[in-house]
């Protein structure tokens, strides 16, 4: 029997950061490599991929990483797993070109090429594994299904899909090939659930959603109009590109990585040009030589999040986008639950700005993911023996779970997986058989560490009660204070208003010190400061009500060295030499590094 085993290192209870380990034998195969934007609680951290430990151990056994198309939430993270482990790249055309430019900046694997271009015909012997793929619809064009096969049926990854009898040719889905795959038994089936919660409005068609965003256009005559999209999102793009066309207006790209993929997609011919690209486009610098009613600008933002763009703009930190009461911003994006609250605050501050502002949620359900009845029809082709819902949260399996229900599936055939479970195949099922330890990995900036949680709720504390300064001067020979505390306060307190709080958190960061230079047998930085944050925080937990992150910053001072002055004598009772006429001498001269012992210096043991 071939031993299966499955385990979700993202992608399930979640929204976004797909990846998916299916090991066959003694060879592992990642499915996806995908990140996540962060809610609203991670503060400052720029995206979250998945953690990569397991693979890192088990490197040596990985046949390959298998992308199911190229948005973010598939591909995001490849330039930081490419990093950590070397391994073919398989995907579609676009979705390797978009590969290449998401891992272009990194310096690290300038120099990885090691990608094939696959497509529904393509099939891949593994020797205890064939790999072959499915077309999706999905709002870029190539996306692809997965199926594994093995002597005793299938695994298949669905990827992002949903059905669409009026999308154009490259985003169709090819319902023949479905049904020669539910020939065969289908083991189980990784299917996206992302669409499913969402019963109440049906989902519009591509068709229909051209049609409103051109009636859109036509209605903001003689008005900027700005548009938040991902990038990557070519249906969308391309229905931009046709309203605008149709309008006479110019398009202006401003996203940071909108011009290489919509040169990339052009180049494929998955986009196409109403009129010439001269008279289509135009660049920043014309941008305010436009009249607003014939401009369109396309702003995709940073890593596919264009919302955040938009509120820099509606901060007036952008330094290309001036939002004005003649513009009308149009949302065509959907942002994820986790940041619904930060969309709603964007909209607000464009509001005062005196912007009309227009989202396609709001008026359609434009999804790219299955429905319900989306997700029933590719079970009723499939056939699965098991349903492990991915790509969505925990909530929206659950809608999931109850659809595969009303087809039929038992309760027991529908796994709720969590991330790090180990789900092996015993020759008639699949069953969680142990589980691994898969965190979060936090990316800050351009750095590969993860930033951690401990660093999360510093930020988090420091958000919302600030920060309590006390900084004292302590001779540690002579075990006693030598400086009265300063105390500062950045987001706590004003402190010219609370200056008898101020008083009495300096005598207890006095009464703190002198207690434990008294009674320590030994003398340790950290024990001196823990103990006096501690009494500082009871305190002004019991003053305010709140808690502060506190900072004692405890200098040292050596007392028994008196000053030496100019011109005095030594103990010696020599007088120094006059500097205008010493000359220096080699025997003198100090050695590189050498300096003069300091007498007043931060503990560093503190950590300060």
């Amino acid at each position: 029997m071939t031993d299966l085993n499955i385990l979700p290192l993202g992608g399930v209870r979640e929204n976004g950061k797909n990846m998916y380990a299916v090991s066959v034998n003694d060879e592992i195969f990642i499915l996806d490599a995908g990140l996540k934007y962060p809610d609203t609680e991670q503060l400052g951290i720029d995206v979250v991929i998945p953690d990569f430990e397991y693979l890192i151990q088990n490197q040596d056994k990985i046949a390959g990483i298998f992308l199911s198309h190229g948005h973010s939430d598939a591909i995001g993270a490849l330039p930081y797993l490419l990093q950590q482990i070397q391994a073919p790249v398989f995907g579609s055309e676009l979705t390797i070109a978009l590969a290449k430019i998401a891992i272009e900046e990194e310096k690290a694997i300038q120099g990885f090429d090691d990608f094939h271009v696959v497509n529904e015909k393509t099939e891949i012997d593994f020797g205890d594994v064939k790999l072959s793929f499915f077309n999706t619809t999905h709002t870029i064009p190539e996306a692809l299904g997965i199926v594994m096969t093995v002597e005793e049926g299938q695994i298949v990854y669905s990827g992002h899909f949903k059905f669409d009898q009026t999308v154009e040719a490259a985003y169709q889905t090819n319902y023949q090939r479905l049904a020669e795959i539910g020939q065969k038994p289908v083991l189980a089936l990784l299917a996206d659930a992302a669409g499913t919660e969402e019963t109440v409005k049906a989902p519009a068609s591509e068709r229909q959603i051209h049609e409103y965003i051109q009636e859109t256009f036509e209605e903001a005559k003689g008005k900027r109009i700005i548009v938040a999209a991902v990038a990557s999102n070519i249906q969308r793009v391309q229905q931009v590109i046709d309203a605008t066309a149709k309008t006479k207006r110019r398009l202006v790209l401003t996203g940071h990585d909108a011009e290489k993929i919509v040169k990339t997609a052009l180049d494929l011919n998955l986009l196409t040009l109403p009129e010439p690209k001269d008279t289509l486009f135009a660049s920043e610098k014309e941008l305010d030589q436009l009249p607003d009613g014939q401009t369109v600008v396309l702003e995709t933002g940073k890593l596919g999040e264009p919302v955040k763009a938009l509120h820099k703009m509606a901060n007036g930190e952008d330094p290309v986008v001036n939002i004005g009461a003649n513009d009308l911003v149009f949302i065509t994006t959907n942002p994820a639950f986790a940041v619904e609250s930060y969309v709603a605050q964007t909209r607000n501050m464009l509001f005062k700005k005196g912007a009309n502002v227009k989202q396609i949620s709001t008026d359609l359900r434009s999804s790219g993911h299955a429905s319900k009845a989306d997700l029933q029809l590719l079970m009723n082709f499939l056939k699965p023996e098991v349903l492990l819902p991915v790509s969505a949260e925990f909530r929206v399996m659950v809608t999931a779970k109850q659809a595969a229900e009303e087809i039929g599936l038992k309760e027991e055939q529908i796994i709720m997986a969590k991330r790090g479970d180990q789900l092996a195949y015993d020759g008639t099922t699949f069953d969680k058989v142990g589980a691994v330890t898969v965190a979060e990995t936090m990316i800050d900036g351009d750095s590969l560490k993860d930033i951690g949680n401990v660093v999360l709720r510093d930020r988090r504390i420091l958000s919302e009660d600030g920060v309590f300064a006390t900084v004292v001067t302590i001779d540690r020979k002579k075990r006693k204070v030598v400086s009265k505390p300063k105390m500062t306060s950045r987001g706590f307190v004003y402190v010219k208003a609370n200056r008898d709080l101020m008083k009495e958190a300096g005598k207890l960061t006095i009464e703190a010190i002198e207690d434990y230079l008294k009674n320590a047998k030994a003398f340790d930085w950290n024990e001196l400061k823990n103990g006096v944050r501690e009494k500082l925080s009871r305190f002004l937990f019991n003053e305010t009500r709140r808690r502060p992150m506190v900072m004692p910053v405890v200098m040292e001072v050596n007392q028994n060295r008196r000053p030496h002055h100019k011109g005095e004598p030594d103990k010696k009772g020599k007088k120094p030499a006059n500097k205008k006429n010493q000359k220096p001498s080699s025997k003198n001269k100090k050695s590189k590094g050498q300096g003069p012992k300091q007498e007043q210096k931060p503990a560093e043991q503190a950590g300060e």
